[in-house]
């Protein structure tokens, strides 16, 4: 399986995204967006941001666990992690979405 996006509609009917790995793990998380093009165009942020190490901002959680967050150029959170194990698989997961994001393909759920 090739990585994407999975664009999709909440019940309360804003959108949000989730970036899968190719074995179709949540790899990076977005915030939710009242409009469907506010949401396309975080993914376009992500497509364009993910590239960078430099973008990634390594945190640790309340509870210990490790995590992290992708920023744009004005230094706006544009998605975040799960929470990981250990500093390792955090490490691995920051990977992936440098690997995967920029090339990963849209896939619309929001229909």
């Amino acid at each position: 399986m090739a990585a994407k996006f999975e664009l999709k509609t909440a019940k309360n009917g804003d959108f949000h995204f989730n970036l899968l790995a190719t074995n179709g793990q949540v790899i990076l998380q977005s915030e939710m967006y009242k409009a469907k093009a506010s949401a396309i165009n975080g993914i376009e942020s992500i497509k364009k941001n993910a590239g960078n190490e430099a973008n990634f901002e390594r945190l640790t959680s309340s509870n210990g666990k490790p995590y992290f967050t992708l920023k744009a150029a004005n230094h706006q959170i544009i998605g975040q992690s799960q929470l990981y194990e250990s500093e390792t698989s955090r490490d691995n997961g920051i990977a992936s979405v440098i690997k995967n994001g920029p090339v990963a393909e849209i896939v619309d759920l929001t229909s």
